[in-house]
């Protein structure tokens, strides 16, 4: 067997090698580095693919977040509710701003925030929620937007892993279209990834959108004038000419990625030792990651037999935020997030990728087999 990938971002590229090419090569003839006409079309074609007013994009989701936040007038010391159980970046540029984050824990199942928890954190400071479509699919919008105009809230999705999933609720929209602004990254790794770093944001509010730009481009309207704070966030040309290019596939990635999701349920579900990932009925799933949860083996021995065996495999995520050393000033309460904690100790997540093959999962499967018959 063949090395196999966490990722595989070079066979995807090959497949596609000659128009990618001819897209970079445009961009380096008419040197539109920056703000040239490759962004401004992928921001309509990506607008045109979620059925989104306007998409505006910047440098990375991290950016994306820390712009929408900046958007919106917050005050230091105002609060924002979002998940415990998430990469860094989302309680990170609450905590830049000044703003509190209020961590609020998971459904044991689907690993989204848990919107019965969401209501009962919430203050007189309480400003705004953000909810994580961890993993490739989508938090329960419904209940989320529900609380939100109950309570005068604002809605900032962080879509930074589910570009493309639909929602299913009493809405069909694409996940990140459904708040009031929507952010996503285009890390190389996402299932819509550019060949460095890259985010978007979403809204359908014209003056916010004009706010989103204003703050991503120095807090410029017009040159030279400064209306607002902002900071320096673009998206290059070259980037955004290959992510137009990858746009179009993105929906068969999607699928692929779903197909070989399938594959591995069928190939581990009589596992049991080891639980495959759930899937919410309130939105597809796209999968940029494949999660599953382990039971009463050691986790550790496990992931290092795998790489003996030339599996690659992964925690997303190790340690819960309100256990990071960075936040742990904010005095969270450590009872308050018994899911999260139980999943930090017992996820780990196999190759997720458009290129993975029959034989590469069938090997997977079999070794992880193997593992648990020698326990």
């Amino acid at each position: 067997m063949h090395s196999i990938k966490m990722v595989d971002l070079h066979g995807q590229y090959t497949k596609i090698k000659a128009e990618i090419d001819q897209a970079i090569q445009k961009v380096i003839d008419n040197t539109s580095f920056v703000k040239g006409e490759d962004v401004q079309l992928f921001e309509a074609e990506l607008g045109n693919y979620l059925g989104i007013d306007h998409v505006i994009a910047c440098a990375n989701g991290t950016d994306a977040l820390q712009i929408a936040l900046m958007a919106l007038d917050l005050k230091p010391g105002d609060e924002v509710i979002t998940a415990d159980f998430t990469f860094i970046a989302t309680a990170e540029v609450i905590a830049l701003l000044g703003l509190k984050p209020v961590l609020v824990d998971v459904d044991p199942e689907t690993f989204l925030i848990d919107t019965q928890l969401i209501e009962k954190n919430i203050t007189p400071r309480t400003k705004a929620i953000i909810p994580v479509h961890l993993f490739g699919q989508i938090a329960n919008m419904d209940e989320i937007m529900r609380i939100a105009q109950k309570h005068r809230l604002f809605v900032i999705e962080d879509n930074a892993q589910a570009i493309g999933a639909d929602y299913y609720g009493s809405i069909n929209k694409k996940a990140g279209t459904i708040g009031h602004i929507g952010c996503t990254s285009f890390f190389p790794s996402k299932n819509l990834g550019c060949f460095g770093d890259g985010g978007a944001l979403f809204t359908n509010d014209e003056k916010l959108a004009t706010r989103i730009r204003s703050v991503a481009n120095h807090g410029m309207t017009r040159r030279y004038y400064h209306d607002d704070i902002g900071i320096n966030s673009r998206l290059d040309g070259i980037q955004a000419a290959i992510l137009r290019v990858k746009l179009k596939y993105l929906d068969d990635y999607n699928s692929q990625r779903a197909n070989a999701a399938s594959i591995y349920d069928s190939l581990l579900g009589d596992i049991s030792e080891i639980t495959v990932p759930n899937r919410t009925p309130l939105s597809n799933h796209i999968f940029h990651q494949y999660t599953l949860k382990g039971d009463g083996f050691d986790r550790e021995a496990f992931i290092q037999f795998l790489k003996e065996k030339g599996v690659p495999c992964m925690i997303y995520y190790p340690v819960p935020l309100h256990m990071q050393k960075a936040y742990l000033h904010y005095d969270f309460d450590n009872n308050a997030f018994p899911v999260t904690d139980a999943l930090c100790k017992t996820v780990f997540s196999l190759p997720m990728h458009t290129e993975l093959t029959l034989a590469e999962q069938t090997y997977m499967a079999n070794c992880i087999k193997e593992f648990f018959l020698k326990a």
